[in-house]
């Protein structure tokens, strides 16, 4: 499929849209221009997602569910954070302590799990959000508002990460393939990392309508050949000439920190993503970059930029190399379907009284399960410390074997 055919099959933007693109448009090419006219993709991304008052995750659009750009696990269905509250529930009868939730996106799960855990009398001393997005805090704060009194008072937000570690459960859902990413291509000259670029390549200002970026290649750095040379080592054979990828360095100051966090408990990494020697795959010779927009996805970062999301999926190898280098322990690696099973999404269904909610229960079941949907695509890791006690939701599958 062609750019242009991409572009032509997305919603035209909003006159809000459209403005607030050209200013954060403005912004990234006054960045681009002050480093001499060129940006590694890592930049880019950071300042397309998380530029102060611009960036996707920092502006006030509509991000999530029916009227954003894409629908999350917790936004499809209350039976995924009722499992996820299971297993808490496991956790924090042997810890003791809170929840941290990072990035709570619309609270919708951080409500759920509360309301599931007061049913089974299993409830945190808090439920602490780490959220980067003062809109989204808002958005949260008012959803937390329907809650009973003795579970919103449990809730409260952090600006960063916690000093002194805590005991129980850290939960990040979808939050590290928007951890900002490096891109390379393979050719046969050499490693070429992808960075962005200006099309007018003028250094006088420009109209902010006619701000354009493309896609520009430099030679690699020491750093991404070392990243490419352990990549290699783990694959079967060479990757081809014109092969694209990314990875994403900051995986492992970002698991490192959040390991700091956890004094003993469980870790729970849910999102999109494969381990390294299915991710580097000789056929995925694209990588796995994706924007969404109004539930659109492409594959062109370079538009939109602020009212479109940007992910890549996370190479869960690197990921597990991460924790066990800051001391935690790899305890389970699952699809998400076999997760929710171990955790008996099966059985919340069937309780369900009336046959309309036994159906409507069924159909959402199936969204989280089926391997066209989420299924398969979301892979759930446990990273725990000082944790003896079984997790459930890897008691069905075991896949520490692939990383």
């Amino acid at each position: 499929m062609t750019a242009s055919a991409q572009h032509s099959m997305l919603p035209p933007l909003t006159a809000e849209e459209r403005s607030h693109s050209e200013h954060l448009a403005a912004h990234i090419r006054a960045q681009l221009l002050a480093a001499g006219g060129w940006l590694s993709f890592e930049q880019f991304m950071e300042l397309t997602l998380y530029a102060p008052g611009l960036g996707y995750y920092s502006a006030g659009s509509v991000k999530l569910g029916a009227d954003g750009d894409f629908i999350t696990a917790p936004e499809a269905s209350d039976l995924y954070s009722r499992c996820i509250a299971r297993q808490c529930a496991a956790v924090l009868a042997h810890t003791g302590g809170e929840i941290l939730e990072l990035g709570a996106g619309s609270a919708r799960m951080a409500v759920a799990v509360l309301n599931e855990l007061a049913a089974l009398r299993v409830l945190p001393e808090r439920y602490a959000i780490l959220e980067v997005s003062a809109d989204l805090a808002a958005r949260q704060r008012e959803r937390v508002a329907s809650l009973p009194r003795p579970l919103r008072e449990r809730v409260v937000w952090l600006e960063r990460l916690p000093e002194r570690p805590l005991r129980g459960v850290m939960l990040a859902n979808e939050v590290a393939d928007a951890l900002p990413c490096r891109r390379f291509r393979c050719e046969a000259g050499g490693l070429v990392e992808l960075g962005v670029g200006l099309e007018d390549h003028g250094n006088e200002p420009a109209a902010a309508s006619q701000i354009h970026f493309r896609e520009q290649a430099v030679a690699a750095d020491a750093g991404l050949r070392s990243a490419e040379a352990e990549i290699l080592d783990s694959l079967a054979e060479p990757l081809a000439p014109g092969y694209t990828s990314e990875l994403c360095p900051r995986v492992t100051p970002w698991i490192a920190a959040l390991s700091a966090c956890l004094a003993r408990g469980l870790l729970l990494l849910c999102d999109y993503g494969l381990p390294r020697r299915h991710y580097y795959h000789p056929q995925r010779t694209s990588g796995t970059l994706r924007c969404h927009f109004r539930h659109r996805v492409h594959d062109d970062p370079y538009i939109n930029v602020g009212v479109q999301d940007i992910t890549a999926w996370v190479d869960f190898t690197r990921a597990a190399d991460a924790a066990l280098a800051a001391g935690l322990e790899v305890s389970g690696f699952a699809t998400q379907a076999a997760f929710l099973l171990g955790l008996g999404i099966e059985r919340l269904v069937h309780e369900a009284g009336e046959v309309s909610e036994h159906a409507r229960l069924a159909g959402e079941a199936r969204r989280l399960m089926m391997p066209e949907e989420m299924g398969e695509a979301i892979k759930m890791m446990a990273l725990t410390r000082e944790l003896a006690t079984p997790l459930e939701g890897f008691a069905l599958q075991d896949l520490r074997h692939l990383l």
